[in-house]
């Protein structure tokens, strides 16, 4: 009994740590995607269009420069967002500030998600890389466990400290039983938890009541 139950736990070592591993490097990708199909594309169009730009042309339409103002601000607030989603830099000072920050993009890109968040105003400032574990995990939590139709959905998010441990709550309450079980019975979420508990050396639990699903992340 006692080999099975090491060679079980190996077994989910290896199976949620590779999980998690591949899901970093699907971001890198991602990432890597939208540089080149967005701003590499573009960093070549102003280009294009500065090469274009005579010296002596003293003709300039007024449209003219305002095209080329609005596409640099354009590439350059693509570069603040990009280097936001990479290492957020409220995330050494900050971490509740990152996590209000990545819930306004999220509720930015989706308008169906009616968010309530209790931070704390103080925070005592923790290593760099557990916050950006926490930050990473909260967004794959609910990348994972948010439904893809746009469905009207209510989360809830608190996190606090007392003392030496942390907890971060994660709430979210669902239309009905049949998006509620689809969405909360994947194994990426379980993979989700035990890479928090191996790497973080924390603990993750969820509870369910009724059509709202909580987890408690602790560290």
């Amino acid at each position: 009994m006692t080999i099975l139950w090491f060679l079980m736990s190996e077994l989910r070592i290896r199976q949620a740590l590779q999980w998690w591993a591949n899901k970093q490097s699907l971001k890198r990708f991602l990432e890597a995607e939208k540089i080149r199909d967005d701003l590499l594309q573009e960093s070549f169009t102003i280009r294009r269009t500065l090469d274009m730009l005579t010296v002596d042309n003293l003709d300039l339409s007024v449209n003219k420069i305002k095209e080329c103002v609005g596409k640099i601000d354009n590439f350059h607030q693509s570069l603040v967002e990009l280097s936001d989603r990479l290492f957020p830099w409220h995330l050494e000072y900050s971490l509740p500030l990152a996590i209000e920050c990545l819930l306004e993009s999220r509720l930015l890109a989706n308008s169906h998600l009616s968010l309530h968040i209790d931070m704390p105003v103080i925070w005592e400032r923790q290593p760099v890389e557990r916050n950006l574990m926490i930050l990473s995990i909260l967004d794959d939590l609910l990348t994972i466990a948010l439904p893809a139709v746009l469905t009207p959905i209510s989360i809830s998010i608190c996190l606090k400290q007392r003392r030496n441990i942390c907890y971060l709550m994660v709430k979210i309450n669902y239309p009905d039983v049949s998006t509620m079980d689809l969405c909360t019975n994947l194994r990426e979420l379980k993979y989700l938890c035990d890479s928090f508990y191996f790497l973080t050396s924390g603990k993750c639990v969820y509870r369910s009541k009724q059509l709202g699903v909580a987890w408690y992340f602790y560290w």
